[in-house]
């Protein structure tokens, strides 16, 4: 990933942290007929330290599993909030109307060699771990254990899972780092002004990044 200096950002939690809120990543690896990509939920462990573990799984139809060369890293994108950003909120525009266009976003990708597997009680363990991250905060959650056993068991066999021990990170905050304070107030107050929730969480983004 391209990342200027003033974009990047190499600390582990801060890092982590984006993962963990990321909804949704795109697992990317290398097949005999090229790239391979797959929209996917994953489970981020922190162990081994110092990165962690990606856990996920895909369907037994989808091709990647068993295309996927082991020998070369594959590759997990999450992405974070993102925003256009509009020249016309930059107070230097007055000045020189030296301004373009642009977008502020965090990236992270995550790198590593992909393991896949079929072992049942693996793929029962990830499913209600997965199944627990995104339903313990709802006020009636739903539990794998609340289905039929005998249906879990055919469903796990419809799909195969995998771990990612993550062997490097990036990231990248580009949040107008590069841009003079005054543009960079601009912003985020232009964000405040005319955007939605997604407008509301870049500026908060970039405002952290000011303190």
């Amino acid at each position: 990933m391209y990342v200027p200096p003033h974009f990047r950002e190499h600390r582990l939690p801060i890092l982590q942290e984006a993962i963990r809120q990321s909804r949704i990543a795109t697992l990317v690896t290398l097949g005999a007929d090229g790239l391979i990509a797959s929209h996917l939920p994953l489970l981020f462990d922190p162990e081994p330290a110092p990165y962690g573990t990606l856990r996920g799984h895909v369907a037994r139809a989808n091709s990647q599993w068993r295309d996927s060369t082991s020998e070369v890293e594959g590759l997990a994108i999450f992405m974070g909030p993102e925003a256009y950003i509009s020249p016309a909120w930059y107070p230097t525009k007055q000045a020189d109307g030296k301004v373009v266009p642009t977008w502020n976003y965090v990236a992270i990708h995550a790198y590593g060699r992909i393991t896949f597997y079929e072992d049942p009680a693996r793929l029962l363990a990830l499913v209600t771990a997965l199944t627990r991250s995104h339903e313990g905060k709802r006020a009636d959650p739903w539990a794998v254990s609340d289905a039929p056993a005998d249906y879990i068991q055919a469903r796990l066999k419809g799909i195969v899972g995998f771990e990612l021990p993550i062997a490097r990170l990036e990231g990248k905050w580009k949040m107008s780092q590069n841009q003079p304070v005054e543009n960079r107030k601009g912003a985020r107050e232009g964000l405040r002004r005319e955007g939605g929730a997604p407008e509301e969480i870049v500026a908060d983004a970039m405002a952290r990044l000011e303190k």
